[in-house]
């Protein structure tokens, strides 16, 4: 190669770099961005994670520091004051501590009030659809024969429907309310349903198996 075919390379080479720098001086900028903006996401993303983990970690304590009590009273006082930390899980976690209270007042003997408190998460639209039918259905099982038929069987075929979160549960009231309205062959035959839905479980089977026998039916019978 001759000397000014190395000096024409050397000066092509300089043009281009120089170009180079000319393109990173005007959209480098571009890239610096696109850097902190990926950095800064994942750091978002993680400080979310932990913020979650840390929120729901702090609320399973203050629950079981609700618990801790000898006295369904106080544990049921204590549960109403846990704070639910986070507004989009409020309405979830306040649900969480009214069903764990309901339960602690109807262990303290206070029926009426375990009833009012499921009655209100029934009715709450800020929960999800599942939360309220679980409530319902709880509802209507605490109030037993103190709940008028037409209510109770109202409500009962609403959770009943195909498709819902606790269908088997409510077939299961079902078929014990007919039983106990003197219907036996209706109870039994829809004790049989029971035994084929898919989410029934195997506590649920057997219950429902029991009910079957001792209402003098055969569970494998049609």
């Amino acid at each position: 190669m001759s000397e000014t075919d190395s000096f024409i390379d050397e000066v092509t080479e300089e043009v281009r770099r120089d170009k180079l720098f000319a393109v990173f001086r005007k959209y480098g900028w571009i890239g610096i961005a696109a850097v902190i903006l990926i950095v800064g996401g994942a750091a978002w993303v993680e400080w979310q994670k932990v913020r979650t983990r840390t929120s729901a970690e702090a609320f399973g304590d203050a629950v079981m520091a609700a618990l801790d009590s000898d006295d369904p009273a106080a544990r049921v006082a204590a549960l109403d004051a846990v704070a639910a930390a986070g507004p989009g899980d409020a309405a979830v976690r306040t649900a969480l501590t009214q069903f764990l209270a309901a339960d602690e007042a109807l262990r303290g003997g206070d029926r009426a009030g375990a009833l009012a408190r499921l009655e209100t998460l029934a009715a709450e639209p800020a929960l999800p659809d599942d939360y309220r039918q679980l409530a319902r259905l709880k509802a209507v099982i605490l109030a037993g024969p103190s709940m008028a038929a037409a209510e109770r069987d109202a409500a009962l075929a609403e959770l009943a429907q195909p498709g819902a979160p606790f269908r088997a549960l409510a077939m299961e009231q079902q078929a014990i309310a007919l039983m106990a309205d003197g219907r036996t062959d209706e109870a039994i035959a829809l004790a049989r349903q029971v035994l084929q839905e898919p989410d029934a479980t195997p506590g649920l089977q057997r219950r429902v198996t029991q009910l079957i026998v001792a209402l003098g039916g055969d569970p494998d019978a049609g």
